[in-house]
């Protein structure tokens, strides 16, 4: 099998720059010349050999990925329950601006700090991550209801049409594209946003209690082997998610 050049030009791009970002990275811990400072990738990666051979390192990463996966499924629900009457009644969506306006406005550390007076340690990453990617989702499918064509509703209405149908056939195919790009930014949004409040909360098991203990141990390799299993876990939950989004419109298009 043959790879095209434009793959292949790009794949050299990638390499450049990552070779490049080493290098730097390199010659910036040989500055520094601290690796509580900044260690150097050697030091990062014989740290997080270290990390990933121990059990512990995947109980938090499945802690953390369960807690991530269930407030961006929370988030997600309530965007598509509550996205699409909003799309169509002025009145309701009005209602709710001023709840998604608060929840814009409201710094993330804050809305932290509260949940912890609310709930367990191991309910306060859920709960952020479920209210900092709602705004998102409803937002996006809002916008993909207002792009449906109005005169195929009405269209659809003159022959009686069934709700059922008028939702899968006219609605859900504008409203895919814009809930895709909102989903894609809500699950990004969402592991930071959980990370950030395992940091604060300290559950048993969790990336982010992994970080405050690295850190107050002044292990910075680790600390930046736990940020790079951030960093994974959040890369590779986008690309499952944006492959599964390009399955199912193909599956329209068909």
């Amino acid at each position: 099998m043959t790879v095209s050049t434009p793959r292949l030009k790009s794949a050299g791009i990638g390499a450049a720059s990552l070779a490049l970002f080493l290098g730097v990275w390199k010659a910036g811990s040989l500055f520094m010349g601290s690796s509580i400072i900044l260690p150097s990738p050697e030091e990062t990666l014989r740290e997080a050999l270290r990390l990933t051979a121990g059990k512990a390192f995947w109980l938090s990463l499945g802690a953390t990925l369960l807690r991530g996966t269930a407030g961006f499924a929370l988030s997600f629900a309530a965007g598509l329950l509550l996205g699409y009457p909003a799309g169509r009644s002025p009145l309701f969506r009005r209602f709710l601006q001023p709840y998604l306006t608060v929840i814009h406005s409201t710094p993330v550390l804050a809305i932290i700090l509260i949940a912890l007076v609310w709930f367990r340690t191991e309910v306060v990453p859920v709960f952020v991550a479920f209210l900092m990617a709602f705004p998102v989702i409803i937002g996006n499918v809002v916008q993909g209801i207002g792009a449906v064509d109005e005169g195929l509703v009405a269209m659809a209405r003159v022959y009686r049409v069934g709700r059922r149908k008028r939702i899968l056939g006219l609605y859900l195919p504008s409203v895919l594209p814009f809930i895709a790009s909102g989903a894609s930014a809500a699950l990004g949004l969402s592991w930071r946003v959980v990370v950030a409040a395992e940091v604060l909360s300290q559950p048993v098991l969790g990336i982010g209690t992994g970080l405050q203990e690295a850190k107050i141990r002044l292990e910075t390799p680790r600390v930046f082997a736990w940020t790079a299993a951030a960093l994974l876990v959040s890369r590779l939950t986008e690309g499952a998610f944006s492959r599964l989004m390009r399955r199912l419109r193909n599956r329209r298009g068909a």
